[in-house]
């Protein structure tokens, strides 16, 4: 069976989806739209800004969901028996799927990246990258600290993201050391991401779900809250407004692909972060970029 999974924030490039607009009409028409929805060129910034450019929050989420969903639609004979995507990815799976239009889900992103921003810019925090330890002691160690520090990201076996306050993860990479992790580092990002700390973000973010029309999927997601097959349409848009507070369970996800038949991976998008880490999670699979 096919899994097509999707790259969230992080994946960008400079020049990024310029190959598409030259090759496909439906690309150009797409990021015709996508300037408009969006009220700024995004086209100009994705084609010719700099790194720099392309870590504006605005502009990062908008310019990585663009990329999947155009590259998606370039696909020949593209036909997902299931659906996953990692933190932002998770939108342009959903469009990809059918349960989101491309319109849609571009307001839902931006929108998603500028209520992001703001909680980021209410409160002083950060992130960081674990390696080398299993999961239950970066949970006991979280736990343990009296700040904001929560597992945020489940990458795969060894490999997990903290998010917090700067205070709380500051404490944390000190006791992770301590118990023997091979690096515990910040993580260069504007914020707590699925932490505690998005909740600002995460109300925002549910008035504009739930005023958005949801369809019946060509195929299952596979969602970061519950790392679990979802098709409902209702219980999608329910685990979508949960995902800013909480964890993203990639390795838990991962699992259940392949436990429910999952063959090949094929990553859509930028970068190929994700097939390196359906590989570690499961080497016997077929994991590959779009």
């Amino acid at each position: 069976m096919r899994a097509y999974i999707f790259p969230g924030q992080g994946a960008q490039f400079p020049g990024m989806g310029k190959n598409l607009w030259e090759r496909f009409d439906e690309a150009k028409s797409l990021f015709a739209q996508a300037d408009e929805i969006l009220g700024f060129r995004i086209t100009d910034i994705m084609f010719a800004g700099t790194a720099e450019d392309l870590k504006q929050t605005r502009v990062t989420q908008p310019a990585i969901f663009l990329h999947s969903v155009i590259l998606a639609r370039t696909i020949i004979d593209f036909r997902p028996d299931m659906v996953a995507g990692h933190s932002l990815g998770e939108f342009s799976a959903l469009v990809a799927n059918g349960t989101l239009s491309f319109e849609d889900g571009l307001r839902l992103v931006s929108q998603r990246a500028l209520a992001m921003q703001k909680a980021c810019e209410a409160e002083p925090s950060t992130m960081a990258a674990i390696l080398g330890l299993e999961d239950k002691i970066v949970e006991e160690v979280c736990n343990q600290i009296n700040e904001v520090v929560v597992p945020a990201n489940y990458n795969s076996p060894g490999q997990i993201v903290i998010s917090g306050s700067v205070k709380g993860i500051d404490l944390a990479i000190a006791e992770l050391t301590i118990r023997g992790a091979k690096r515990a580092i910040k993580l260069n990002v504007g914020g707590a991401f699925h932490s505690p700390l998005m909740e600002p973000a995460r109300l925002d973010l549910q008035k504009a779900i739930e005023t958005t029309h949801f369809s019946n999927p060509i195929c299952p997601i596979y969602q970061n809250f519950s790392a679990e097959r979802v098709d409902d349409p209702s219980k999608i848009r329910l685990n979508l407004i949960s995902q800013l507070t909480s964890p993203v369970k990639w390795t838990q996800t991962v699992k259940n692909m392949i436990r429910d038949g999952a063959t090949t991976f094929t990553e859509v998008g930028p970068g190929t972060v994700l097939q390196g880490l359906v590989k570690k999670i499961d080497s016997s699979v077929a994991a590959t970029s779009a």
